[in-house]
Parts: structure tokens; C-alpha cells; sequence
């Protein structure tokens, strides 16, 4: 693949000294190319890398690796193309786990494929058909390792035929405990006692395990509640 090729390319003002290096995978060309004038355009970052598919940012990313360049903070990611294969959840958890943020950019075409790739790991999904300024709040949200998903992809969560089904007392339960309230308070909240506000967590984390969820700790369960859209992420944009 060569760089400036359509397939795959750096950039121009790639090297450029930035604060937050991006790559974007899509396989529209203009699409791309818009992108990459979008995120361009915010002064601290820098498009490092631009290609089609998810394998052949996989096999760049193995050869900066190779040549000891550092990676991305982040990935702009299309989940479906037309001419190849479609995203693997576990390539999106490897790239979470090397500590490359995901953020995609969809059409949503793919409700199923959506709510994989958020429990693989991806830290925000946007919209294609979201306002341009939209896309760089998501952008610079999720640089903030904060979490941005858009109404349209909760309403998508929302219709989860795997999560789990709660009752409304666990529902509430899950929302006050995992928006950062003390047990107490949730049981304050709830007018019932502190022992049976640990039950009804108790048996939300029972249900997300038989689902093969693992939640085990308070953090799993606000993992969780953003994920199956319980709570709505903080959209806030982060200071520059």
C-alpha cells in the first residue's frame, strides 16, 4: 500500500507538531477526505493516518510498531464498508486494550454490529448524518476519556433484545448507584432499607453474569448503565 494512495495515506501536515495524534478508517473516499479536513482543522490535532478497512490500519499500525513510532491516541472508525469485511469487536477490544481510544462514525446501519463494538470497548459512537460540530464535541469527549453516544445510538441500546431485564426498583437502583451515590443514598432515595438497595444491585449484576456480562464492582455497573443506556454519557467538551 503506498502512502498518498486512496487505500491508505498520510495525511498532509501529518508530521506537524500536534498534542493528540488521530487515524481515521473509512471506505468512502470523499467521506475520508472529509474527515480528515474536519478533524485537521482543530489546532492541537493531527491526522497521522487515513485507510479503508479496519485490517489495513491493523497491519500500519504493526509497522509503526516495527519501527518504533508511537501510535494514535485515537481511531475514527467506519463499521461497515462495501468492499471488504465488516468490523471484528475483538480487533476493537485490542486496539481499547493498546490504549487507542475508538470513537465510531456511522451510519448506524448495523444495530446488532453497534452494540458489539461498544461492549468491545469503543468509547463513543457518532452519527454521519450529525452535525459537523457534533462529530469534533464526540472527538474531543472521548480524547477526554470521557464517553459520548447520541440519542440515536441509545435509542438503538434501548432495543437490545440481550440486555438483561430489570425490574423497575433494580432499574432505579442501577441508574442512582451507578451516577455515583453512596448505597446509602440509594436506599435513601429509593424509601427503602440499605439491605434491600444491595439486593436489588445484587441482583443486576446476577442477571448481566447469566447474560455472560461480567459485572462485578461499581464500576462495572456504570460501565454497563452508559453502555445499555441507563444513563446518559456526559456529552460536555473537554477544555483544550
Amino acid at each position: 500500500m503506498k502512502p498518498g494512495s486512496p487505500e491508505g495515506r498520510q495525511p498532509a501536515g501529518a508530521a506537524r507538531q500536534v498534542a493528540w495524534r488521530v487515524a481515521v478508517v473509512e471506505d468512502h473516499l470523499l467521506q475520508r477526505l472529509r474527515t480528515e479536513e474536519l478533524l485537521s482543522s482543530q489546532r492541537s490535532i493531527g491526522v497521522v493516518h487515513s485507510c479503508e478497512t479496519l485490517p489495513d490500519f491493523v497491519a500500519w499500525l504493526e509497522e509503526q510498531d516495527a519501527r518504533g513510532r508511537p501510535q494514535p491516541h485515537l481511531l475514527v472508525l467506519d463499521l461497515a464498508v462495501e468492499r471488504g469485511p465488516n468490523v471484528e469487536p475483538d480487533t476493537v477490544a485490542m486496539l481499547v486494550k493498546r490504549d487507542i481510544k475508538v470513537l465510531v462514525l456511522s451510519a448506524m446501519a448495523h444495530p446488532p454490529l453497534v452494540r458489539q463494538v461498544l461492549r468491545a470497548g469503543a468509547a463513543g459512537i457518532v452519527g454521519k448524518r450529525d452535525a459537523e460540530e457534533d462529530i469534533i464535541a464526540a472527538v474531543w469527549s472521548v480524547l477526554g476519556r470521557r464517553r459520548w453516544i447520541t440519542p440515536e445510538v441509545a435509542s438503538i441500546i434501548a432495543g437490545d433484545d440481550e440486555r438483561p431485564r430489570l425490574s423497575d426498583q433494580e432499574e432505579r437502583a442501577l441508574m442512582l448507584y451507578a451516577s455515583g451515590l453512596t448505597l446509602d443514598a440509594v436506599a435513601q432515595t429509593l424509601g427503602v432499607k440499605r439491605d434491600t438497595a444491595k439486593t436489588y444491585l445484587e441482583r443486576v449484576k446476577a442477571k448481566y453474569q447469566s447474560a455472560g456480562r461480567e459485572v462485578r464492582t461499581k464500576a462495572d455497573l456504570a460501565r454497563v448503565a452508559v453502555s445499555d443506556g441507563y444513563l446518559t454519557p456526559d456529552l460536555e467538551r473537554p477544555g483544550r
